[in-house]
């Protein structure tokens, strides 16, 4: 388990690797600068803030500069924030976003595997049509339209729910449904057809030969071996949330970090964008990495492979 775990850590480093190679070449092959956009901008100014900000040079001098700071957790200075650190704005105004992604996870997950499970056990009733057409439903529509029309709804005319803000409990509601609407719907069908498989295997028949109560095999095989799609999915739909919860947090005025990404593109804030982005990608990298970790611990037959190679 030991070098399965330092094979996964391995290239988990090399893909950041990659995407921080790749978000800096990017950047640099947007025409223009950040100063451009600013109005009446003298060129004797202009060109002090290049220096200042080291856009004057080669941009492989810039390249190596960049990586030699990133290893040291320097993420550069704003460029329209004065004297900010993007290491600072990010630490600042992740919690937000932090708590919104959690939520919205743990609800995907526990709504999800009920919904699925029910379905499962009354396949072809009416519970499973139901879940299925919900779970469709939540599938096509995307989180920013389901946003919208929850705030509109249950906010503008009922007067429900709070409409923007990021407050108390009662300000995670509609979020927290219009992030989690879609892994919901793809967690269902997911435990809905792998329960129907665990079903029919032929060792939960000798479960029942054995004389074991159905709540036992239920909690011990069923479930066990039916999640192991839903683990697997984990890392995609952390990216999912992680993702969507950028306009998320612009529909609701959500003070988070994706509030922060889109107006750093809007302003060509170059520091902020690679800033972000390699942030949002190194927690993606980490949330698969243990999404395959805890698979291998799940799966009894990942942990005989892992033992077999160390």
């Amino acid at each position: 388990m030991v070098r399965y775990i330092a094979n996964k850590l391995f290239y988990t480093l090399i893909s950041l690797f990659i995407l921080i190679s790749a978000t800096f070449f990017l950047m640099k092959a947007i025409p223009g600068d950040p100063f451009m956009s600013e109005k009446k901008v003298p060129e004797e100014i202009r060109q002090r803030l290049m220096e200042q900000y080291g856009l004057d040079k080669p941009v492989f001098q810039q390249y190596i500069k960049y990586l030699g700071d990133i290893v040291q957790g320097d993420l550069g200075i704003s460029m329209k924030k004065i004297n900010q650190e993007v290491s600072d704005i990010i630490g600042q105004t992740f919690s937000a976003s932090l708590k919104l992604g959690l939520v919205a996870i743990v609800v995907s997950v526990i709504i999800g595997v009920v919904l699925g499970l029910l379905a499962a056990l009354y396949h072809r009733k009416i519970i499973d049509n139901i879940t299925m057409v919900l779970a469709v439903l939540g599938i096509a529509v995307p989180s920013f339209v389901l946003a919208s029309l929850l705030q509109y709804v249950f906010a503008s005319k009922l007067h429900w729910l709070p409409t923007m803000g990021f407050k108390g409990p009662l300000y995670y509601v509609l979020p927290v449904a219009a992030l989690s609407a879609q892994p919901i719907a793809f967690i269902a069908r997911l435990t809905r057809s792998s329960m129907l498989e665990v079903l029919h295997a032929d060792y939960i028949k000798t479960a029942k030969a054995k004389g074991l109560s159905w709540f036992a095999i239920l909690t011990r095989h069923v479930v066990r071996n039916g999640i192991m799609p839903v683990v697997t999915y984990m890392g995609p739909m952390t990216a999912n949330i992680v993702t969507g919860s950028v306009v998320i947090e612009q529909i609701f005025g959500i003070g988070g970090i994706g509030k922060q990404f889109v107006q750093a593109i809007t302003s060509r804030d170059y520091p902020m964008i690679m800033g972000i982005t390699i942030f949002y990608g190194a927690l993606l990298m980490i949330a698969r990495l243990v999404t395959d970790v805890a698979y291998g611990l799940i799966d009894p037959r990942i942990k005989l492979n892992a033992r077999k190679e160390g």
